[in-house]
């Protein structure tokens, strides 16, 4: 019987590293499409109004539960 040795393997170095990584990110940045300024407004202020609809949604449940914890445990 012979003796078989193994050698390791090394590791393979990945190709370009941070200049490729760059180089991608760049050319992703240079698909963005930015909104314009009207676009822009809208979707703040679609947004902001969400933002007060939920506000005042959760407001009244919170004022409600409240009203209810006081009238079930009394005060």
């Amino acid at each position: 019987m012979t003796a078989t040795t193994t050698v390791p393997k090394t590791p393979k170095r990945r190709s370009g590293g941070v200049r490729l990584f760059l180089r991608q990110v760049v050319a992703e940045l240079k698909k963005v499409v930015r909104p314009t300024r009207n676009e822009l407004i809208t979707y703040t202020s679609v947004v902001l109004v969400f933002v007060l609809a939920v506000m005042t949604y959760v407001s009244i449940l919170d004022y409600g539960f409240g009203k209810l914890v006081l009238l079930v445990f009394g005060s």
